[in-house]
């Protein structure tokens, strides 16, 4: 399991080389909420692919 820091050195390895403050913060934003979302499914707090496909249905017109 990768540890949070490696995740963050990795991230900064892989941004361009005149990447901004901004787009590192926006970066780190993201991980964190992919962070959030990941202990929550390991919590129970997730929601099964087929609802997901139901919400998702409701804003995306085919």
């Amino acid at each position: 399991m990768s540890t949070l820091k490696d995740n963050i050195t990795k991230m900064i390895h892989h941004l361009p080389e005149d990447a901004t403050l901004e787009d590192i913060q926006y970066h780190l934003y993201v991980l964190e909420k992919i962070r959030k979302g990941q202990e929550s499914i390991k919590n129970g707090k997730g929601i099964s692919y087929e609802e997901a496909k139901v919400r998702l249905s409701k804003w995306i017109t085919k």
